[in-house]
């Protein structure tokens, strides 16, 4: 968000002074929406937001030089942080720790905004129990291709296994293009065991829906189908909360919705604009949400019962790294996402034959988590284009290295 001379702006939130520098510095040109606004928007919304984010320590996803730039990720809280914000310290599978921000109240909400954060980014434990998960998250991630039925679809199906399960499933949109289902369960279980409780929901997923949807982690393997993203529930990952505005040009919002919902309404119907007006006539439809904790062990006795899931083949060059079983070239590896799709048109350009033959699954243009920020990869699956006709793995387009210059 860039420098501003506006003066700043306190608010009264519940007792708490929380200072708005450069209040009136428009965040969202399509909508006009102001830095103001976003406060504003999460004030209304606070009992919801709070629900999905509140005690939780959560990663500050800051977007501080405006929508136009990639976010940075920052674990721990800054230094200067007032009194009303709580903290947390969770310890990384790398060895790393960090003292991380755990909102309480509505002034923890606006505070967040101030800094720059959009979307609530919480890990999925409450910061007495930092150990024991409390919610397993269902993320039903739709590949290019791939409509809205479809992945309503999927969410049927994973609603029933849940219940067949013992569980309950409480929907939102993503906030994007897919879905996501939330399951408070009772912290009891460690890590491993809740993503091995949500790798097996989504093998069952594919088993009832083969085609519609996939448990398949390797990106090329999935076709034009939902993904079941069950490494949302390793630890350390963190997904945008309940009410969590999202970097999309109209202002998006990631929006509890009722199963009576989940077929008719979109994803664009929820904005900043639309959403604190649903909010105050309707309420949160996640409001029994924490009423609703539930037992793994349905889901863990299928994972016996099914047995370990396959592993994929490792390569012969000795590194033992994964070997793919599609036809992969590497185009690109970018700073930001632009440059990502600037690559990949040039690589088109290039090898126009080949590009017309490409279904929309098999070109793949991922967001890389790095030390702070994301930065992207551009690869093509080639499956679709005949063996004979295939280009050749050639000097990546933009070769940017994420970790330059760090030790």
């Amino acid at each position: 968000m860039s420098p501003t001379k506006t003066p700043a702006e306190t608010l009264d939130v519940d007792g708490h002074e929380v200072r708005v520098t450069s209040p009136d510095r428009v965040v969202f040109p399509e909508p006009g929406l102001t830095k103001l606004d976003l406060v504003r928007y999460y004030l209304s919304v606070a009992d919801g937001a709070l629900r999905g984010a509140g005690g939780r320590p959560m990663v500050l996803k800051r977007f501080a030089k405006g929508l136009g730039q990639e976010p940075f990720f920052q674990k721990r809280v800054p230094d200067n942080h007032p009194a009303f914000i709580d903290t947390a310290t969770l310890h990384y599978a790398s060895g790393t720790s960090a003292e991380e921000t755990v909102l309480r109240d509505a002034a923890g909400l606006a505070w967040v905004v101030n800094l720059g954060c959009l979307d609530l980014n919480p890990h999925p434990v409450r910061a007495e129990d930092l150990d024991h998960p409390d919610e397993l998250r269902v993320d039903l991630d739709p590949m290019p291709g791939v409509d809205w039925a479809q992945i309503v679809d999927v969410a049927f199906i994973a609603r029933e296994v849940l219940e067949d399960h013992g569980l309950v499933g409480w929907p939102k949109t993503s906030g994007s293009r897919g879905l996501h289902i939330l399951v408070r369960i009772r912290p009891e279980w460690a890590f491993a065991d809740v993503r091995l409780a949500a790798e097996t929901l989504a093998r069952e997923v594919e088993n009832r829906a083969p085609g519609l949807a996939t448990a398949r982690w390797w990106k090329e393997e999935r076709g034009e189908s939902v993904f079941v993203d069950f490494n949302q529930n390793a630890k350390d990952r963190t997904v945008a909360s309940a009410y969590s505005i999202r970097p999309l040009p109209d202002a998006r919002v990631s929006t509890p919705l009722t199963w009576d919902e989940v077929r008719d309404r979109r994803p664009e119907a929820f904005t900043v604009l639309t959403v604190p007006e649903r909010f105050a006539s309707l309420g949160d439809p996640h409001a029994g949400i924490d009423d609703a904790a539930g037992s793994l062990e349905g889901l863990l006795a299928l994972a016996a019962e099914m047995g370990p899931a396959e592993k994929p083949p490792r390569g012969s060059d000795g590194s033992g790294r994964r070997a793919s079983t599609m036809p992969l070239i590497e185009v690109a590896r970018t700073k930001t996402k632009p440059e990502a799709l600037e690559a990949l048109e040039t690589w088109r350009q290039r090898h126009p034959e080949s590009a017309a033959q490409l279904h929309p699954a098999d070109v793949l243009v991922d967001g890389m988590r790095g030390s702070s920020s994301l930065w992207y990869r551009v690869r093509v699956n080639l499956q679709h284009v005949p063996e004979e006709e295939r280009p050749a793995q050639e000097e990546l387009i933009a070769d940017y290295d994420p970790w330059a210059g760090r030790s």
